[in-house]
C-alpha cells in the first residue's frame, strides 16, 4: 500500500504542475485585455478561470488536507474583472499549486483515507485529490480552448510526442 500511496501522489502531482505549464503557456500567447475578455455572459474570463482554480485547490487540498481555516469567497472569484496582469495570476497559481503540493507530498495514509465534508461534499483525502486534478484539468481545456480561439493555433501541448504510437502490452 505504501508504494500504492507514493505513486498516487507523485501522479497527482506531476498532473498539477503538467497543468501549470499549460496555463502558462497560454498566457504567453494572450495579451493582458484578452486574459479578462469574457466571450459573453455566460462565460468567465482566463483571468476569473485562474482565480477560481486558485480558489478551488486551496479550499480542498490547503485548507481541507492541511488542516487550514476555509475562508474561500467563491462568487468573488467570477466578479472579479481585473487587477491581477498575466505576471500575477500565473505567480497565484504557481504558489497554490506549490502549496498544495507540499501538503499532499506529507499526507498520511489515514489523512487520504478520512473522510470529511469539503464545500458540501463527502469525501476522503483521495477523492479531493482526484477532484482536485479532475476539475484543474477541465478548466485548463477551457482556458487552451479559448487561447487557441483568439490566437488560431495549435498550443504545442504535444509537440515532440507521436501520439499515433501504439501501446506495449
Amino acid at each position: 500500500m505504501k508504494e500504492f500511496k507514493k505513486e498516487f501522489i507523485s501522479q497527482s502531482i506531476f498532473r498539477w504542475h503538467e497543468s501549470v505549464k499549460r496555463i502558462e503557456k497560454c498566457l504567453k500567447d494572450l495579451t493582458e485585455d484578452e486574459v479578462w475578455q469574457k466571450p459573453n455572459q455566460s462565460s468567465n474570463s482566463v483571468g476569473n478561470l485562474i482565480i477560481h482554480l486558485c480558489g478551488n485547490i486551496t479550499q480542498y487540498i490547503i485548507s481541507s488536507l492541511g488542516h487550514r481555516e476555509d475562508l474561500r469567497e467563491r462568487d468573488e472569484e467570477f466578479r472579479i474583472s481585473g487587477g491581477f496582469s498575466k505576471s500575477e495570476l500565473f505567480e497565484k497559481l504557481r504558489e497554490t499549486i506549490d502549496v498544495a503540493s507540499s501538503i499532499l507530498e506529507k499526507a498520511s495514509q489515514d489523512e487520504l483515507t478520512r473522510s470529511r465534508n469539503v464545500q458540501g461534499y463527502e469525501l476522503t483525502g483521495i477523492g479531493i485529490v482526484i477532484h482536485v486534478t479532475e476539475h484543474l484539468s477541465y478548466h485548463v481545456g477551457q482556458i487552451a480552448f479559448r487561447t487557441k480561439l483568439l490566437k488560431d493555433k495549435d498550443l504545442g501541448f504535444y509537440k515532440g510526442v507521436d501520439l499515433n504510437r501504439r501501446n506495449e502490452n
